[in-house]
Parts: structure tokens; C-alpha cells; sequence
């Protein structure tokens, strides 16, 4: 059985929700291109965006073995993320909920 963690994407201080749209349609487009091994380990993208601490918070469900790789990514492209709880798990149903839109590999 497939397990996915949430990964929170953190916009940064005063960043709109426009702008940090541009930002992560610009980093996932560059994922995809370059390494979509990688990309496939994302496996669904919350369906809106959040506010947490006054910044836009962006989340998506990875699949466990994809994060560590992924988390590195995002630091290499200054992408700013919360810490993942590896053994908070969710199932392939539970990601596919009416707040997720899954990612087509």
C-alpha cells in the first residue's frame, strides 16, 4: 500500500497568493522537466491555497520514500516548507478527497 505525507509550502512574509502561485508553478514545471521521477512522488495538490502565520501555505501529498529528495529540492530552489511528520500517514483514498486535485503522471 502506497503511504503519502502532507508537505506544506510556506510563501514567504508579505508574499501574495499570486505571487507564490507564479513561484511553485515555476518550480514544479522546472521538477517535471528535470527529474520527473521525482515529480511522480507527488501525488496530489491541495485544491486551494491557506494563510498560516501570515503566510499563503500551499499542500501537497508525497508519497514517503519521494520526501527526503523532494524536501532538498526545495531548499536548492529556495522553496520554503514546513517540517513533515514521516509517521503521519495518509492512504491513496484519503489524498483523493474532495480538497485534493491528484497530479496526472
Amino acid at each position: 500500500m502506497d503511504e503519502y505525507a502532507l508537505v506544506t509550502l510556506v510563501g514567504r512574509a508579505g508574499e501574495t497568493e499570486a505571487a507564490f502561485k507564479s513561484r511553485l508553478t515555476a518550480f514544479w514545471t522546472h521538477l517535471l522537466r528535470s527529474d520527473p521521477t521525482l515529480y511522480e512522488h507527488v501525488y496530489a495538490e491541495a485544491t486551494a491555497f491557506d494563510e498560516d502565520g501570515g503566510s499563503v501555505t500551499r499542500e501537497y501529498m508525497v508519497a514517503v520514500p519521494g520526501i527526503e529528495m523532494l524536501a532538498a529540492t526545495l531548499k536548492a530552489a529556495g522553496v520554503e516548507h514546513r517540517p513533515v511528520d514521516r509517521d503521519d500517514t495518509y492512504s491513496k483514498y484519503e489524498a483523493s478527497g474532495a480538497g485534493w486535485f491528484q497530479l496526472d503522471h
